[in-house]
């Protein structure tokens, strides 16, 4: 059973390094509980895995500072995977939603694009749109937070 769940995380780490390679991505580091995995790539040569270091904190990503206590009444979406962050379904349809819209668990909320699959992102929460933290085109990383939702 072991070997099934390792075969799994490599099956992950290599499809996180060709994301990177498509993106012609540097640097990705992703937590998910306890495990934290640490990937760079010096220049454009093979990948390197490298243990990622407990007292390391990424630079913020998002456009806007996200202090949580700003308002603890707000709940967040946050991005499921590592990829790039898409408004509307196309370039010239309107955002799938905007600050002051209604949403409820069921509503498309954006796309993130990974290893070229769109990928649509649905709300989860009934409530009203409150802030929309990254652009159009941005790579977003994993729980990397999307949007801030005033629940109903």
């Amino acid at each position: 059973m072991g070997n099934d769940k390792n075969q799994n995380e490599l099956k992950k780490v290599k499809e996180i390094i060709e994301l990177m390679i498509e993106n012609d991505l540097v640097e990705v580091e992703i937590a998910d509980g306890d495990s934290k995995i640490h990937l760079k790539r010096p220049g454009h040569s093979a990948p390197a895995i490298l243990p990622a270091a407990a007292a390391y904190t990424p630079a913020p990503v998002a456009a806007e500072p996200t202090a949580p206590e700003e308002d603890p009444n707000l709940t967040n979406i946050d991005s499921p995977m590592v990829g790039t962050f898409y408004s509307a379904a196309s370039p010239d349809s309107p955002a799938y939603v905007k600050p002051g819209d209604s949403v409820t668990a069921d509503t498309v909320v954006c796309i993130v694009e990974a290893m070229k699959v769109m990928n649509e992102i649905k709300a989860e929460v009934d409530g009203t749109i409150e802030k929309v933290l990254v652009s159009n085109g941005q790579a977003v990383e994993f729980g990397q937070t999307l949007f801030k939702v005033r629940p109903l």
